[in-house]
């Protein structure tokens, strides 16, 4: 079965195959779009932009655009589940969440989360908008399997326990999106990525400007890992105590890898086969696609980890500004 790998970058949609363990480009398509995510569904192909939504049903070879009842058109980061209530979910800027059942041809929005985010005055550090929904987690086994997480910056976690019809905010976030307080058992508000673990929809891993925060309880308590200011991090499937994070000491300063094979107790460096810290990026998005890791740099570039191997490897290096990418078949 081929494997093709959605690449969104701000130059258009790049889509790649693999032969012989090389990744080829084999198509580039909205060229006159800058995308900032992607999401591959039953052979649809959804394109996020600062405005709106691009549909393609044939991958990749024509585009419709797919914006009804899609009342904020900048997208921040798009999600598909695999459970048969089949959810495609957009989060944007200003915070807001949308959901399609129909593949992407029409969307409803989540009253509650503009409720939340007008109640609260969530905001951005680098942007007048009002928050953004730039993360999503969605538990596809165990007896909660509608449940989904939200991650908002800067303003907390969200969950759904119906597959992302209605939402609230989990029990340690409040939603108020002050920076410097004693959180004690929340979390930080200024959240940039969430996990949620295939073994329990209760073990819910974050990325956040306060470090690296996990919970066992289903958002109620959390616990910091790694006190650093993260956007990326990547959880076992197979075992809940291995974490891959991309830490670095400020926003793109000191950039890395490291990884922890108990809970985030002891890290190690897991950078091998690049030169850092970087002084000025650092990872913004882990990806698992099979048995490969991808990391997506903030300097918009790809590199590669087989699971059974610890070097990383450039891939891709001709496409630039790479801002999400997605795999489907």
């Amino acid at each position: 079965m081929c494997i093709y790998l959605y690449i969104a970058t701000a130059i258009g949609l790049f889509i790649a195959t693999q032969t012989d363990g090389q990744w080829n480009v084999v198509e580039h398509t909205l060229k006159d779009h800058s995308l900032t995510s992607i999401a591959v569904t039953g052979g649809v192909v959804l394109a996020g932009t600062r405005d709106g939504i691009w549909r393609s049903a044939d991958n990749g070879r024509t585009w419709t655009e797919s914006n009804r009842n899609h009342a904020i058109r900048y997208v921040r980061w798009m999600a598909s589940s695999a459970t048969p209530s089949a959810a495609i979910l957009v989060g944007t800027e200003p915070a807001g969440i949308f959901i399609s059942r129909d593949g992407g041809v029409t969307w409803n929005p989540n009253p509650e989360v503009s409720v939340l985010r007008d109640r609260h005055s969530w905001f951005l550090p680098y942007s007048p908008n009002a928050g953004c929904v730039r993360g999503f987690a969605i538990a596809e086994s165990g007896p909660k399997r509608d449940r989904v997480y939200a991650a908002v910056e800067v303003g907390g976690v969200l969950v759904s326990d119906d597959s992302g019809d209605t939402w609230k905010l989990v029990e340690g976030s409040d939603g108020k999106p002050d920076l410097n307080r004693d959180l004690g058992t929340m979390i930080h508000p200024d959240v940039h990525s969430i996990s949620v673990h295939p073994t329990s929809s209760d073990i819910v891993t974050a990325a956040t400007g306060g470090g690296l925060y996990r919970s066992i309880d289903g958002g109620r308590t959390w616990n910091n890992l790694y006190d650093c200011y993260i956007r990326a991090m990547w959880v076992d499937p197979n075992d809940a105590q291995h974490i891959i994070a991309g830490p670095a000491d400020g926003v793109s300063r000191n950039g890395r890898i490291e990884e922890s094979f108990d809970g985030g107790r002891n890290w190690k460096p897991a950078s091998e086969g690049m030169n850092v810290p970087w002084p000025r990026h650092m990872v913004e998005r882990f990806v698992q696609v099979g048995e490969h890791l991808f990391a997506i740099l903030s300097n918009g570039e790809l590199r590669l980890k087989p699971f059974k191997e610890v070097r990383w490897q450039r891939v891709l290096p001709e496409i630039a500004q790479i801002k999400a990418i997605a795999a489907g078949s």
